[in-house]
C-alpha cells in the first residue's frame, strides 16, 4: 500500500502539536468524537443535499433491533426484507437497488464497514442496530466526500459516544418466541482520559417452525465495543475495538406460494441443518488535531476482519418445480418422498479490509475547504466444501464431503486510492455553494484454483478503473422560512473482484432539486431526484441473483433512468396536558431501462428490480405531561419486481406483495432513572410475500409483543 504521503502528514501533525505532560494534566478533556457526517436532525435540514438523521430519541422510543424497520422511516430508502429479523439487510437508496446493500456506502463512526467494500461489498455483516446512538443518511452531491458507492447514498451508523461524566444505561427487552435483547453501556471522562464499554446480547427462537425438527429458527448474538480516548491541548487520540459473533439458524429457502398461503411461518425440513456462524472484529485509531486557528487534521487507521460459514442447501429448483405443479418436487419438500444427493454448501469465507484515511479542513474567509485521501485494501478468501445428504423417511442422512475447487476455491481482492477536494462557499448571505471533486483509482483481482491445496497455477482475472467524480450543490434562502436546494454529481459503483479488464464500472449522472419550509415546529420538504445511468449494473450473489440468474459478478443492463420525488412533513401540536408530534415521509420512484439492449434482451421501459414505486411512513405521538408516552409507527411499501422487466411477465412469481404495518409503543416512567415500555409490532398481524429471494416466498415478521425497561445510572 502507498502510505508515504499519509505517514508524512501524521508525522507533521504530531511534531507540530506535541504538548508537555504538565499541559495535558491541566487540560479538560473534550469528549466530542468526529464520527458524524451530518450532525443532528436540525443540521440535516440545512445540508446542500438531501439528508436525514434518525435521532437518539427515535431509536430510544422504538427500541428496534432491526435496522430495516428503522430505515423504513427515512424517505428515499428501499428495504427488501429477507429473514424478518433484519440480520442481513438489503438496503437501497434512490437509484441504488437493495441487493445485500452492495450499492450503498456503509459506515460505522465514519469508517467503511462492509466486509470488503471494493471487491465484495455485499453486506453479509451488518452492525447491531440496537447499540446505535444515531443513524445518518446522506444523499446528493455532498456524499462524494465518502464513497466508494456514490450513486444512491451513504449510511453512517454512529455508536454510543464517550460520556463527559460517569454514566451508564441498561435497556432490557423480552418478548414472544423466547426473545431477549439487552443493550448496556458504561463510561465517563476524567481529566484527559475518556472511556466506554458497550455490549449487546440478543437471543431468540425465531418466528418460524421447521418441519420434523426440534431446532428453532432463531439466533444468538454477542456484540462488544470498547473505546478509549486521550485529549490533550488541541489534539486527541481515540482507540476503538469491536468484536461480535452470531449463530443464526437461517436459511436461503422460502416457500412455494401454495405453502405460503397455508402457513407463511413454515420452514421445510430440508432446511433443518441450515445455519449461519460468523465473527467480526473491528479496530480503529483516530488522531485529531487543531494545527492552527482554522486548520484541522483528522487521521484514522482501521482494520476489519470478518469470517463466516453459512451452511445451507440450495432447494431453488425444487421450489420452482413445485410452484409449476410438480407433485414429486412438492413431496420432497414435504419430506414424504426420499431423495438422494442433496448438496449443502459450507459458504465459508474470510474477509479483511484495512486502510488509512486523512482529512484536512480549513476556513478561508467565506470558504470551508476539505482535502482528503484514503488508501485502502480488501481481500476475500472463499473455501467452500459441499456436504452431500440423502433424505430418508423425512430425515437427512449424511453421505460424503466434496472438497472445494473452481468457483468454491478462490481469492479476490482490491486495492484502491481515493482523493477528494470539497469547498463550501458562502457566496452571499443567502447563497451557499458546495463543490466536490472525487477521484477513485481501483485495481481488482480474482484467482481461482482447481486443486484443493491451491498448488496449481490459478486461473486469473483482474481489472482497473480510474474515475473522476465531480459534484456541485447549493442552497439559497428565500427568507427565514424557505430554502431552495439543488445539486448534480457523477455516481460510481466499482464492479468488484470478479471484474475483467473489458468491464466498465457502473456510472451515472444524478440530479436533485427541491425546497424546504421551516417555521417553529412545522417542517416541510419536497425534493425531486433523477439518476441517468450510462451502464446500470446489478451485483450478483446467491442471496441476490441478478435478473439473468447469475449468482456472481455483475449483470450490466445498460442505460437506465430512475427518478422520483421525496416528501417530508412534520409538526408538533401543544394540547392541554399533552403534546402531539406527527411526521410523514413519502417517496415515489419510477425506475426503468431507458434503451433497448440487444445483448441482454432488456427493453426500453422495463421496470428495474427491487425498487418500489411508492413507500411512505408516519410517526404519531401522544406525550402526556405526566411522562406517559404513546407512539404509533405506520409503514407502507409497494410491490417490487423480482427481476428487471417484470411488467412483461404475467407470472404470479414475478413480483413481491405490498405491505402495510402499524407498530405501537407505550412508555411510562417509574422514576427519574427507570422507564418501562410495551411494544406491539405489526399490530394487525399482516404478513405478505415481502421477498422472493433467495429461494421462494418469504414473509415479514408477524405480530410480536414485547415488554422492557430502560435504567439509567
Amino acid at each position: 500500500m502507498r502510505y508515504s504521503l499519509l505517514a508524512g502528514a501524521i508525522t507533521l501533525a504530531l511534531t507540530s502539536t506535541t504538548t508537555s505532560a504538565e499541559e495535558v494534566a491541566t487540560t479538560t478533556a473534550d469528549a466530542t468524537e468526529v464520527i458524524q457526517i451530518i450532525g443532528d436532525k436540525q443540521a440535516a435540514r440545512t445540508v446542500a443535499g438531501s439528508s436525514a438523521v434518525v435521532a437518539p430519541e427515535q431509536l430510544e422510543v422504538e427500541v428496534n433491533t432491526d435496522i430495516n424497520q428503522v430505515l423504513k422511516t427515512v424517505p428515499g430508502v428501499y428495504i427488501r426484507e429477507e429473514d424478518g429479523q433484519g440480520l442481513r439487510p438489503n438496503i437501497g437508496i434512490r437509484a441504488a437497488a437493495g441487493g445485500r446493500s452492495s450499492k450503498v456506502t456503509l459506515l460505522e463512526d465514519g469508517v467503511m464497514i462492509a466486509p470488503a467494500p471494493y471487491s465484495n461489498p455485499a453486506a453479509y455483516y451488518f452492525p447491531e442496530a440496537y447499540r446505535m446512538h444515531t443513524i445518518e443518511v446522506l444523499k446528493g452531491a455532498p456524499l462524494l466526500r465518502y464513497g466508494p458507492q456514490t450513486t444512491g447514498g451513504v449510511i453512517n451508523l454512529v455508536t454510543t459516544p464517550i460520556p463527559q461524566q460517569r454514566q451508564g444505561q441498561v435497556t432490557l427487552r423480552m418478548g414472544e418466541n423466547n426473545s431477549r435483547d439487552i443493550h448496556a453501556y458504561y463510561g465517563g471522562t476524567e481529566g484527559a482520559w475518556g472511556w466506554l464499554i458497550d455490549t449487546v446480547q440478543r437471543d431468540s427462537d425465531g418466528f418460524k417452525e421447521i418441519d420434523r425438527s426440534n431446532r428453532d429458527a432463531g439466533h444468538d448474538i454477542e456484540d462488544y465495543l470498547v473505546k478509549l480516548r486521550w485529549s490533550g491541548v488541541n489534539q486527541s487520540l481515540t482507540a476503538k475495538a469491536q468484536y461480535s459473533e452470531q449463530v443464526s439458524n437461517e436459511t436461503y429457502a422460502g416457500l412455494t406460494d401454495v405453502d405460503f398461503a397455508r402457513n407463511p411461518n413454515r420452514r421445510y425440513g430440508l432446511t433443518a441443518i441450515d445455519q449461519m456462524d460468523n465473527q467480526h472484529t473491528g479496530l480503529s485509531l483516530t488522531y485529531e488535531a487543531d494545527l492552527a486557528d482554522n486548520l484541522n487534521l483528522s487521521v484514522v487507521g482501521y482494520r476489519n476482519e470478518y469470517k463466516r460459514d453459512w451452511f445451507k442447501g440450495s432447494p431453488s429448483s425444487l421450489i420452482n418445480a413445485a410452484n409449476a405443479g410438480d407433485t414429486e418436487a412438492q413431496a420432497i419438500l414435504d419430506g414424504t418422498r426420499d431423495v438422494q444427493d442433496l448438496e449443502y454448501t459450507h459458504n465459508n469465507r474470510a474477509y479483511e479490509s484495512y486502510g488509512i484515511e486523512a482529512r484536512i479542513q480549513s476556513s478561508w474567509g467565506d470558504h470551508q475547504v476539505e482535502v482528503g485521501v484514503r488508501d485502502h485494501s480488501d481481500r476475500m478468501d472463499r473455501f467452500q466444501p459441499v456436504e452431500v445428504y440423502d433424505q430418508v423417511n423425512g430425515s437427512l442422512v449424511y453421505q460424503e464431503t466434496i472438497q472445494p475447487t473452481g468457483g468454491d476455491n478462490r481469492l479476490e481482492g482490491a486495492d484502491a486510492m481515493a482523493f477528494w477536494l470539497a469547498d463550501a462557499w458562502q457566496a452571499t448571505a443567502n447563497l451557499k455553494v458546495q463543490a466536490t471533486l472525487r477521484y477513485e483509482d481501483v485495481d481488482t483481482f480474482r484467482e481461482q484454483f482447481a486443486s484443493v491445496d491451491r498448488s496449481d497455477a490459478p486461473s486469473a482475472r483482474s481489472s482497473t478503473a480510474q474515475e473522476w467524480l465531480p459534484g456541485l450543490s447549493f442552497t439559497y434562502d428565500l427568507n427565514d422560512s424557505v430554502q431552495l436546494l439543488a445539486g448534480v454529481h457523477r455516481g460510481f459503483a466499482p464492479l468488484g473482484g470478479g471484474a475483467t479488464e473489458t468491464d466498465e464500472p457502473e456510472t451515472s449522472t444524478n440530479y436533485e432539486f427541491g425546497a424546504r419550509y421551516q417555521a417553529q415546529s412545522l417542517f416541510a420538504e419536497a425534493i425531486f431526484f433523477r439518476s441517468d445511468f450510462n451502464n446500470q449494473a446489478e451485483s450478483c450473489s446467491v442471496a441476490s441473483p441478478c435478473s439473468n440468474g447469475a449468482t456472481s459478478g455483475s449483470y450490466v443492463t445498460g442505460e437506465a433512468l430512475v427518478q422520483g420525488i421525496e416528501l417530508q412533513l412534520g409538526n408538533e401540536w401543544q394540547l392541554e396536558g399533552a403534546r402531539l408530534p406527527v411526521s410523514f415521509n413519502y417517496t415515489y420512484t419510477s425506475a426503468e431501462i431507458s434503451e433497448d439492449n440487444a445483448l441482454t434482451g432488456v427493453q426500453d421501459g422495463d421496470t428495474l428490480a427491487d425498487i418500489p414505486e411508492q413507500i411512505f411512513s408516519a410517526q404519531i405521538g401522544l406525550l402526556l405531561d405526566n411522562g406517559w408516552d404513546n407512539h404509533a409507527v405506520v409503514k407502507y411499501m409497494d410491490e417490487t419486481c423480482v427481476s428487471v422487466g417484470c411488467q412483461r411477465d404475467d407470472s404470479a412469481f414475478a413480483t413481491t406483495e405490498s405491505l402495510f404495518t402499524v407498530d405501537w409503543i407505550s412508555r411510562y416512567p417509574l422514576s427519574a432513572q427507570t422507564t418501562v415500555f410495551l411494544k406491539v409490532e405489526n399490530i394487525f398481524d399482516e404478513q405478505v410475500i415481502i421477498s422472493r429471494l433467495p429461494y421462494g416466498a418469504r414473509p415479514n415478521k408477524p405480530q410480536t409483543v414485547s415488554i422492557g425497561l430502560d435504567y439509567r445510572f
